[in-house]
């Protein structure tokens, strides 16, 4: 008697992006009664971004250097914490710059990669997008040097908004948009302003 062959499995589909308001705006909530709760911020990013990772992946292709970086899919991460390699930099380069604000501020790629590694997150997956969405992680303090923004309560806020013009997502939308209506209680300053610039430079 023959035995039937076994169904061979088909490819994995990759599943639709959801929003999820809800979780994002408790997050939302923490985040804003605890500005140094960085988790809530990937919290943010994972329940609202959507397709702004795969859009922002496919922009990158429309390039031929932006097609030659996600050819190689290097780990910018790694590549920032490598000390020699930080080292080589030139001083008055953007390279440089970078250098001595991590160090300064005492800060580290590996740092920010592990605060976003929370439970369920599939920021690891060997994928193209999910290589992508590393890469926008990994960029954000490469981003406070050429945006000239601090990293005070009023920094990250104006980064936030000049992040969501850069990727579309709207994780950032909602932490400015949050960080905006919090700020609009304190009349001496005008702070809502300044994000709403962040966003017009992005």
């Amino acid at each position: 008697m023959r035995r039937q062959a076994s169904p061979v499995a088909g490819p994995t589909p990759l599943p639709k992006p959801k929003l999820h308001w809800g979780v994002a705006l408790k997050a939302l909530q923490r985040l804003l009664n605890d500005k140094e709760d960085t988790g809530q911020v990937f919290e943010i990013m994972r329940a609202l971004n959507g397709t702004a990772t795969a859009t922002g992946y496919q922009r990158l292709l429309t390039t031929v250097q932006g097609g030659r970086i996600a050819y190689e899919r290097e780990e910018l991460a790694e590549r920032l914490m490598d000390d020699a390699w930080l080292d080589s930099f030139k001083d008055g380069s953007v390279g440089a710059i970078y250098r001595e604000f991590v160090r300064s501020e005492q800060l580290s790629a590996e740092g920010l990669a592990e605060v976003s590694r929370i439970d369920g997150n599939d920021i690891d997956v060997q994928h193209p997008y999910a290589w992508f969405g590393r890469r926008t992680r990994d960029v954000h303090d490469i981003w406070h040097i050429l945006s000239g923004y601090h990293r005070d309560g009023l920094g990250e806020a104006c980064l936030v908004a000049f992040s969501y013009a850069q990727t579309k997502g709207l994780g950032w939308a909602l932490i400015a948009f949050g960080a905006a209506s919090r700020a609009r209680k304190d009349k001496t300053q005008p702070y809502v302003k300044a994000i709403w610039q962040g966003y017009k430079r992005g």
